[in-house]
């Protein structure tokens, strides 16, 4: 099979590879119709996230169609359309049950092995998905594999960070980073029942889908996000502040949006060493800071369920459609956010 391999620093290939088979009972085998590039492989892709094995197929975003079956896998037949999961779970252990599958005891990470340890990712004609059973989700008759992969990281992300936030019936919301994941978290504020949500960019094309989405735009390079945020609020600030970014900067400009007593839900993917803030800011600001992984599993039929309304126009977040021999240059321009790159999928 052709996949798109890690061979160092911003260094990828293609490569003919032998496909990948049923190695325990509750494997699945999915032909890829299509993957995402998603803004934490660039951090691999940069060499900020340290570790991965060259060799290494990338990528976590994908739906497509079941193609094998181990002999334990219930509840899902070959042929099925399917979404997965960015990573698998089991649905039994203590962290499932609570919940939290990004952190399952025997779940993995796609697209991450390291010392020969770990699970091959999805940019590729065929992916094995383990935990199959309690990780895949059928993708209904209706719903175009395109918008299923949406639902299955950046839809369910969003969703998670502007909960995790506390946007609510009333609340004022702001985004930081009209990146895809943030563009979907101004969704889910508004589906949340948000008074108000802002969102802050430098890109004139994110900042015009996060309008369509119905946020208030803020380019920060015209304007003060802070001033026109706390206009809005009798000085006060955001009641909830969703940083989808993933930087030191975004960090401090999360503080200074935020009110006293609110929340920050940090959904970006940070490398640096040390907080942007000092914890007796926190502190004078009965301040709530919550960062993670998001338990994609957990939100998936949620997401879907989104998918299906049709309410919102997901179809305007993908700019690129690429084929699988492209993927080094798409990484290229995805990176220099080049063309009005916003979410770039890959067909294989």
């Amino acid at each position: 099979m052709r996949a798109l391999t890690f061979q160092g620093v911003e260094k990828l290939r293609v490569e003919t590879l032998d496909p990948p088979e049923i190695e325990l009972p509750g494997d699945a085998i999915v032909r890829v119709g299509v993957a995402g590039i998603c803004g934490s492989d660039l951090h691999v892709y940069h060499g900020r996230e340290r570790g991965l094995d060259v060799g290494t197929v990338m990528g976590h975003e994908l739906a497509g169609e079941i193609v094998d079956l181990g002999s334990e896998v219930s509840g899902l037949a070959v042929g099925d359309r399917v979404v997965s999961p960015f990573t698998t779970s089991c649905g039994s252990c203590f962290y499932c049950d609570e919940g939290l599958t990004a952190r399952c005891d025997h779940g993995q990470l796609l697209g991450w092995v390291e010392d020969g340890v770990g699970l091959h990712g999805c940019q590729a004609e065929y992916v094995r998905i383990p935990l199959a059973t309690t990780s895949l989700v059928r993708v209904p008759d209706e719903t175009r594999l395109e918008l299923a992969l949406l639902a299955g990281d950046v839809l369910a992300t969003g969703f998670f960070g502007a909960e995790s936030a506390g946007a609510g019936p009333g609340s004022t919301v702001c985004v930081v980073g009209c990146g895809p994941v943030g563009l979907m978290a101004v969704v889910a504020a508004s589906m949340l029942g948000a008074e108000r949500v802002f969102a802050v960019d430098r890109l004139a094309a994110r900042l015009h889908l996060a309008g369509g989405y119905g946020a208030d735009a803020l380019d920060s390079t015209v304007e003060d996000p802070v001033e026109v945020v706390a206009a809005a609020t009798d000085g006060r600030g955001a009641d909830a502040v969703v940083e989808a970014v993933g930087s030191p900067q975004a960090t401090r400009l999360a503080i200074d949006l935020v009110r006293s007593g609110g929340t920050i839900a940090a959904v970006g993917v940070h490398t640096e060493e040390r907080f942007a803030f000092p914890p007796g800011e926190a502190y004078d600001k009965n301040l709530t800071y919550t960062a993670g992984r998001c338990s994609a599993r957990r939100y998936l039929d949620r997401a879907l369920a989104v998918v299906a309304q049709g309410r919102y126009d997901l179809d305007a977040l993908i700019s690129h459609r690429l084929s699988l021999d492209a993927g080094a240059e798409a990484y290229t321009m995805f990176a220099e956010r080049r063309e009005g790159c916003t979410k770039v999928l890959l067909n294989p």
